[in-house]
Parts: structure tokens; C-alpha cells; sequence
């Protein structure tokens, strides 16, 4: 199935790296003309020019920011809502400040970006928009107390939205991506000792590519998806469906990345 974006313009943000750039490649290669806001410190502008795209500097917990740069771009056919942050902290240890940053930027933010673009799309009776949610929107990974409670709220958006604002012709979903090999994951991959007992509980075996989930995003956000609103869609390779683990050293082998049946 080919995805065609021909025409039409797409905003992706938290866009200069990761999941989010991976997004934005993706949308590209299928035709479509994008923009990426990220921070200044990710020089967005720069990186869409490498990109053969534009970019703009945003910063979500600011709405006058995403205001100026949807002003620049216009009413796009395609948000992927994808900025985000995590910190590790115990919850009886969590500090407030942090508290707070988290929920700016995952909920709040992704909260003002939807709905300064919404209103711009109502206008032409189409869109659609696809948020970044997370596996950890349904379980309590610990010493995620902000990040879980922001992603578990990123799910109460993707429903409420879909709801009213399916009249005016605009889908919303969500990706839930597992462990996905980014830069503020690769810590993790580089210690195979950790991958084994995490990867114990992904039928699949392995974590994920940021490409893996540009896919995803890609085809909610097309018209091959164009009967599909309020949907939230994993994209972890089995994790969500496994319970007490899938792998064992009886009868697979781990090789410091991926669990394979012997």
C-alpha cells in the first residue's frame, strides 16, 4: 500500500530528532510538505534544511510560540503531536518542578498544539492529527510517576477530541510506541543486561525503531486510515499483550539486542 501526502502540508512536533524526525522523513518521502517546530537548542531550522523541509522554533508550553509558527506555516493537513519529555524520579521522591515540566510539555502542551491547530483546520472541514501516547498510558513503569500520568491524560485528549471534533471532518489518533531506540533511550540498548530481562516481555523479541513508528503515524494520518478516529495504536512489538514473558534460556538465546528461538 502506497501512502500519498501530494499536496499536502504536515506539522511534526518535537521534530529534529527521534521519533519526531523520524515522523517527518516519513510524511516526506510520502510526498508531503513539512514543517518541524522543536526547541531552539534542537535548531530546527537548520535540521529542516538538511531535511529538505522548513522549520520553526517552538516551545509547547508556550501558546504564543505555537501561535507564531502556525501563523508562518498556515492551516496544515497533518499534525503529528509528537514533543515530549521524561524524567526519572520514585514518586515519594518526585519534586515538584519536575512534576510540573513533564505535564507542560506532555499534556498541557500537546493540549495548546491540538487545539491551535484544530481550530485553524475547522475552517477547511478536514484534517487529521496523530498524538504520540505511549505503552506507559496504560501501566505504571516505575519511577515514571510524571511521564505515566501525562501519557495516561494523552489518551483523555485522543477520546474527547475524536468526539467533537469528528463533525468537522478532522480525524484524531495516537501511536503508543514501546521501548523505541532513540536518543534519550539509547542509554538503555547500550547495556545488555538490562535489554535481556526488559526484552523477556516483548514477544517480538527486541525494542523498536524510530522508523517502526513513523509507519504507524504515517498511515493513521493518510487516507488509507480515513474511517479510523480515536484510535490509539501500539506499536511495541507484543508488549501490552504479554503478561509473564515470553522468553526464556530453555529454549531462545539473547545475543545483547534480541531474544531468538534457538
Amino acid at each position: 500500500m502506497q501512502l500519498e501526502f501530494s499536496g499536502k502540508t504536515a506539522v511534526v512536533t518535537g521534530g529534529a530528532n527521534g521519533i519526531g524526525l523520524a515522523c517527518a522523513r516519513e510524511l516526506v518521502r510520502a510526498g508531503a510538505s513539512v514543517w518541524i517546530f522543536d526547541l531552539p537548542r534542537e535548531e530546527p531550522e537548520a535540521r529542516a534544511a538538511q531535511e529538505g523541509m522548513r522549520g520553526a522554533e517552538v516551545d509547547v508550553t508556550r501558546r504564543e510560540s505555537i501561535e507564531a509558527a502556525l501563523d508562518q506555516c498556515g492551516a496544515p493537513d497533518v499534525l503529528v503531536a509528537n514533543a515530549g519529555t521524561a524524567t526519572y524520579e520514585d514518586a515519594l521522591d518526585a519534586s515538584r518542578a519536575n512534576w510540573d515540566r513533564t505535564i507542560a510539555v506532555n499534556l498541557t502542551g500537546m493540549f495548546d498544539t491540538v487545539q491551535a491547530t484544530a481550530r485553524r483546520m475547522r475552517t477547511g472541514r478536514r484534517g487529521s492529527i496523530v498524538l504520540t501516547a505511549s505503552t506507559n498510558s496504560y501501566d505504571g513503569e516505575a519511577s515514571l510517576v510524571a511521564y505515566n500520568a501525562s501519557k495516561a491524560g494523552v489518551l483523555g485528549l485522543l477520546h474527547t477530541l475524536a468526539n467533537e471534533l469528528g463533525p468537522h471532518g478532522i480525524r484524531v489518533n495516537a501511536v503508543c510506541p514501546g521501548l523505541i531506540r532513540t536518543r534519550l533511550t539509547q542509554g538503555a540498548f547500550n547495556q545488555p543486561e538490562i535489554l535481556k530481562d526488559y526484552f523477556r516481555a516483548i514477544p517480538l523479541g527486541r525494542g523498536g525503531e524510530p522508523e517502526e513508528v513513523a509507519r504507524a503515524v504515517a498511515f493513521l494520518a493518510s487516507s488509507a486510515a480515513s474511517y479510523i478516529t480515536g484510535a490509539a495504536l501500539l506499536v511495541d512489538g507484543g508488549q501490552m499483550a504479554c503478561k509473564f514473558g515470553t522468553w526464556t534460556e530453555q529454549n531462545a538465546s539473547f545475543d545483547g539486542q534480541k531474544w531468538t528461538l534457538k
